[in-house]
């Protein structure tokens, strides 16, 4: 099962990540993840959040270019090797990873990922690896 992640593009200017994240926080949106990349222009803010639908919205209505993706979201175990064995296994079937980004919470790992193929990708993970997350929770 897929995720909808946003991506909202940012200037490379003080203050701005803040503007999105209290936008969201003032209308009870809450962001589960978030990876932050730069160029020498913009920022990309990639986002989990609590309601797709109404983020977009708000996040509009201030004029922040949001874009929707599909991404793979899975829970593994947070042990050494974990990672390394469902990345192995994509790449054996040709799955490039355009992107993740990922956080620990006690004994389980949250991964997200930006897959070249899919629903290849969907097919190869297999329950003994890892757990795909559902829904917009992390």
């Amino acid at each position: 099962m897929t995720i909808k992640q946003l991506s909202v593009f940012l200037e490379n200017k003080s203050g701005r990540i803040n503007e999105v994240t209290k936008a969201l926080g003032e209308q009870g949106i809450n962001m589960h993840a978030f990876s932050m990349a730069e160029t020498t222009d913009f920022g990309i803010l990639r986002l989990i959040v609590s309601d797709v639908d109404k983020a977009v919205e708000v996040l509009r209505a201030k004029d922040f270019a949001v874009i929707l993706t599909d991404v793979v979201c899975i829970s593994c175990p947070n042990v050494a090797g974990a990672l390394s064995k469902i990345l192995e296994k994509l790449a054996e079937h040709q799955i490039f990873i355009e992107y993740m980004y990922a956080f620990a919470q006690g004994d389980r790992a949250n991964i997200v990922i930006r897959p070249s193929n899919l629903s290849e990708c969907l097919k190869q993970l297999s329950e003994e690896d890892c757990h795909i997350l559902g829904g917009q929770q992390l």
